[in-house]
C-alpha cells in the first residue's frame, strides 16, 4: 500500500474478484487498536452504524472460539450475526462471517494489523465470499457506508484513549 494517510478508508472491491477489502490507518499503536477489535466490551462501541446498537452475545477471542453479535434498530428489529475465530494470534484475525438473515452466505474475513512506526497502524480486512453475487450482494447492501462508518467510530474511540 502505498497510501500512508491516515483517517481515510478504503473499501476496494475490484469487478470480476469475490472479495472486499477495506483498509485504514490510525493513529494509535498497534497494541491498542488490536485491543480494540477483541475486547467484546469495546465492540458494541464501533460495531456498525451507530444508529443500530450492538450487544455481543458471546466473544470467545481465541482460536476456535465462536462469536456472535446482535444489533437492534430503535424500533425493536433485530440483525445476528456469528461465526468462529479460527486464528487469533498477535496482529492477525481469521474468522467465518455470517448474517443471520441470509443463513449460508459465508464469507471468510482476514484482518491484519500492521505496525507502521510512530505510534500508527494499518488495518486490513480481507473478506472472501463464496461467489461473486454473494460479494456483489454485500456491496449492494450498503456495506461500504457502514464499513466507513465502524472505522470512523474506531478512530473516535483510539482518540478518546
Amino acid at each position: 500500500m502505498t497510501d500512508e494517510t491516515s483517517g481515510q478508508t478504503r473499501v476496494t472491491a475490484e469487478p470480476g474478484k469475490q472479495e472486499i477489502v477495506i483498509t485504514r490507518v490510525f493513529d494509535a499503536p498497534r497494541d491498542l487498536v488490536f485491543e480494540t477489535f477483541t475486547n467484546p466490551d469495546l465492540i458494541p462501541d464501533w460495531w456498525g452504524p451507530a444508529r443500530l446498537s450492538t450487544t455481543v452475545d458471546r466473544m470467545e477471542v481465541r482460536s476456535g472460539g465462536s462469536w456472535r453479535f446482535v444489533q437492534r434498530e430503535a424500533d425493536g428489529p433485530e440483525f445476528g450475526f456469528h461465526g468462529v475465530f479460527h486464528e487469533v494470534s498477535p496482529y492477525r484475525i481469521v474468522q467465518p462471517f455470517e448474517f443471520e438473515g441470509v443463513p449460508g452466505h459465508v464469507a471468510l474475513e482476514t484482518a491484519t494489523f500492521e505496525d507502521l512506526g510512530g505510534g500508527r497502524t494499518r488495518y486490513t480486512g480481507r473478506s472472501v465470499y463464496q461467489s461473486l453475487e454473494d460479494r456483489d450482494g454485500m456491496v449492494a447492501s450498503g456495506m461500504e457506508s457502514g464499513a466507513r462508518e465502524s472505522m470512523d467510530r474506531i478512530a473516535d474511540l483510539l482518540a478518546k484513549g
